[in-house]
């Protein structure tokens, strides 16, 4: 395995973002960071910038699996019961960590050395270990989606956002989508993490059993765990390390990564934006933990876009991911509708609620099928798609 390190990273201690209060932690991850007036501090009030970073064809994404988790109450439940937001993900002796000591003792020392030596060809031994060893392992799903970027000439590139949690999950879900043949005939070209988190992240053993050479993306404010987890998965190939602000990978398209802190001990976002040729732009984000707002407001003030329109947007928005709806958010729903989006796909961690609010506020929303275990028709689930290209 190879490191590129577009930046060194200037760690912010994870307690000094905290301290701000469960405030920019736990606030920024349930969509409240939007809200606040915090929210803009990341952008200087200054003229555009404009960045040129080319255009695209069309965009196409694939929900390989927006089901993260398949119970609120459990997955809540785990947290507060061992000890609440802020404390280090890899501590929940959730699998594939699980150590057998209990919820809130774990470590990820501990747990990855029940499995390491099984990682990434035996996935199905390291679960039913891990499963023994583990808190709720009936729990955990994941988030997956296959991004697919067609440039000007034709030529299709393939994009791998996030692998998910649960190794059996994520393994069942790329058989259904046909994820494990295109990354073992190399069709995917690398794998984009887009922040820490165990939905996200703990699945990339799945990834690494079919294309163990893979690129891969991260954002650089990963902790020393997860580095780590990379190597004990089995990578054999270059990660490169995305520092904050634009970092553009091909013509129209771009990630950016987000210093945020967000909950569960994880620093640090790393989204898309692509520019469509005749259309503008299109935004696709694994969970945005920075806020819906800022994030649409950064490629408003960094960006040259196509018209320029903000033109659509895919992912989880994490407004109202456990459906506990405030008043508050009710300002999200209405703050997005300046952008006049013309075709808007949510899923995860956006919540029914949240999706529901976008239907009825006449948001262009494209439904979903409540395919494979997702829950309602009015996001987009697992097995579903949507297409950005000017017909």
């Amino acid at each position: 395995m190879s490191y590129t390190n577009n930046t060194s990273f200037t760690r912010r201690d994870f307690i000094k973002g905290a301290a701000l209060g469960v405030g920019l932690g736990a606030v920024g991850a349930m969509g409240l960071y939007s809200y606040s007036p915090m929210s803009r501090h990341h952008i200087s009030q200054v003229q555009r910038k404009m960045a040129d970073f080319g255009v695209c064809k069309s965009v196409k994404a694939r929900v390989i699996s927006e089901t993260s988790w398949f119970d609120n109450a459990t997955l809540m439940g785990d947290i507060k019961a061992a000890g609440g937001l802020l404390v280090d993900q890899y501590t929940y002796n959730w699998p594939p960590f699980g150590d057998g000591t209990g919820l809130g003792k774990g470590s990820y020392e501990k747990g990855i050395a029940k499995i390491k030596h099984l990682l990434p060809n035996r996935l199905e031994e390291a679960w039913e270990i891990t499963k023994g060893l583990s808190v709720h392992p009936d729990n955990p799903g994941g988030f997956a989606a296959l991004v697919e970027v067609e440039q000007m000439d034709g030529t299709v590139r393939k994009f791998l956002l996030d692998s998910g949690w649960s190794y059996k999950w994520m393994d069942e879900s790329f058989k259904r989508e046909g994820i494990d043949k295109m990354l073992a005939n190399g069709e995917i070209e690398a794998l984009i993490i887009s922040h820490e988190h165990f939905d996200h992240y703990w699945g990339l053993p799945v990834t690494l059993k079919y294309a163990p050479a893979i690129k891969i993306y991260i954002p650089d404010s990963f902790y020393p765990s997860g580095l780590r987890y990379i190597a004990d998965s089995g990578h054999k190939g270059e990660v490169v390390k995305v520092k904050k602000g634009l970092f553009p990978m091909l013509p129209g398209m771009a990630t950016y990564m987000f210093d945020v802190p967000i909950i569960c001990k994880v620093f640090g976002e790393q989204s898309m934006y692509f520019n469509v040729a005749d259309l503008g732009l299109v935004s696709i984000t694994g969970c945005c933990h920075q806020g819906i707002i800022l994030f649409a407001d950064t490629a408003y003030k960094e960006l040259k876009y196509e018209n320029d329109k903000f033109h659509g947007l895919y992912g989880g928005l994490h407004i109202s991911p456990f459906d506990d709806w405030d008043p508050k958010y009710d300002d999200l729903v209405i703050g997005l509708k300046k952008w006049n989006l013309e075709k808007v796909g949510c899923n995860h961690c956006t919540g029914l609620v949240t999706a529901k609010k976008f239907v009825d506020a006449g948001y262009p929303m494209i439904q979903g099928t409540a395919r494979f275990r997702s829950k309602d028709k009015n996001y987009l689930g697992n097995g579903d798609s949507i297409e950005f290209k000017k017909v």
